[in-house]
């Protein structure tokens, strides 16, 4: 760091700090435009299946169709990210992201979109992502030099991505009033673009070929095996996955909301998801923000309790300020959990088993959501989407606490780790 590096903590650069790297730059700035196109097309999808069926169950079998993959096959993706080139891998899978979009935008412009078709597309697309999302995350580190600035490009990431959240929708909910879901997806085609353009003009140094085990499946035992061996690694897992089970899928029954509950359309639904989508921007950025990451287990059961919070909250209101105030809080929070936890898993991870145990993050952050709106849309069809989401907002109190009993074990364990490893010198006694 330069002189005046006290007054640092408190200015732009020091959010910044990952920026200084490059490669992190460009991936920054190529998958932010890509991810504006990847949430308009979700909001625009969930409109036309609901205004083509109006049925809460139909909606939560795209959001199942659309994430399933994840659970079963991402810990097979996280084999070929520890395996091999993981820039290579991204480029093909951004590519077939593009065509897919391209598809639905065809069908849904001639006028030819039919329910199936949404839920076949939706399933490629879900094949795609299950490989994406642990190889993206295991990229990340690849992107910065320094360990230290390991947990800002984290919470950077988590900004990009609900910046992305808030503006996509936003614009979605516009366009689909003016000219409809189709210009969505193909805009959503195009915005691939951006994220292959920036992986290309990357320099990356050449990375440490692993020892490849005589078999995949071998590869994928000793992952588990970690994984689900280390006590730290296995609560954040366990956790996470029970917040996509019951959290994360209040997503699918936001349409509901808008539509039947407060009465509005297509924009209406835009505005709340971008609602959360500005509060979890704001929580990305307090991450970002932080000096150290000290203290981000307490801060997980904190974040969730207050995410389940929100949802019972929500499930309540009847007043669209009323509930663009909760979902902002409810994004806040979301997203400081969820970042956070991937912030211990990326800095106590070896480095070898990096993408495994992310297709692990991968399986639990995303996996389990599948499952989740799928109960969730069954549910909203038979008690009501506000009961629904009352019950998933207990969940996730439950499982806060359930988290609470574990951190002083988490904490013997990790506080060696962080200090072997440099990332800070001294550990406070609330590292966990």
């Amino acid at each position: 760091m330069e002189n005046g590096e006290d007054r640092l903590p408190n200015s732009l650069k020091f959010i910044l700090r990952a920026f200084r790297h490059k490669n992190y730059r460009l991936f920054f700035g190529g998958q932010g435009l890509s991810l504006i196109g990847t949430w308009m097309q979700q909001l625009a999808m969930s409109w036309l299946v609901y205004r083509i069926t109006g049925s809460p169950f139909m909606l939560g079998l795209i959001g199942f169709t659309n994430q399933v993959p994840t659970f079963f096959i991402s810990s097979i993706a996280g084999v070929f990210a520890d395996r091999h080139d993981r820039r290579r891998l991204l480029i093909i899978l951004q590519a077939l992201s593009m065509v897919q979009a391209f598809l639905l935008a065809l069908l849904t412009l001639t006028g030819a979109i039919a329910v199936w078709h949404i839920v076949v597309l939706s399933l490629f697309a879900g094949f795609v992502n299950a490989f994406e999302m642990p190889t993206r995350q295991s990229f990340v580190i690849e992107l910065v030099q320094h360990k230290k600035d390991l947990g800002n490009a984290i919470a950077l990431n988590s900004f990009t991505f609900n910046g992305a959240r808030l503006i996509g929708p936003s614009i979605a909910g516009l366009l689909i009033r003016l000219v409809g879901e189709g210009v969505c997806f193909l805009i959503n085609g195009f915005s691939f673009c951006a994220i292959i353009l920036a992986l290309f003009a990357m320099t990356l140094p050449e990375r440490k070929k692993r020892k490849k085990a005589a078999h995949l499946m071998m590869d994928l035992k000793e992952g588990f095996q970690y994984a689900f061996g280390f006590p730290p690694i296995r609560y954040i897992l366990l956790f996470l996955g029970l917040i996509s089970l019951m959290g994360m899928p209040y997503l699918i029954l936001l349409p509901i909301f808008a539509k039947d509950i407060l009465g509005g359309g297509p924009d209406i639904l835009g505005f709340l998801m971008g609602s959360a989508g500005l509060g979890a921007l704001s929580g990305a950025l307090y991450l970002a923000s932080r000096k150290s990451i000290s203290g981000l287990g307490k801060l997980i059961v904190i974040s969730s309790s207050i995410f389940g919070v929100g949802l019972i909250a929500f499930s309540f209101s009847r007043h669209l300020s009323l509930s663009l105030i909760i979902l902002f809080v409810t994004g806040f929070a979301m997203i400081v959990q969820s970042a956070s936890s991937n912030t211990i898993l990326q800095t106590v991870v070896d480095e070898d088993k990096r993408g495994r145990v992310m297709s692990f993050y991968a399986m639990a952050f995303m996996g389990m959501t599948p499952f989740g709106s799928l109960i969730a849309g069954a549910l909203a069809s038979i008690i009501g989407a506000p009961n629904t989401m009352t019950i998933c907002g207990i969940s996730c109190i439950a499982g806060s606490l359930f988290f609470l009993s574990k951190l002083r074990v988490m904490r013997k364990i990790v506080r060696p780790i962080y200090k072997r490893i440099g990332i800070i010198k001294e550990i406070p006694a609330d590292l966990q």
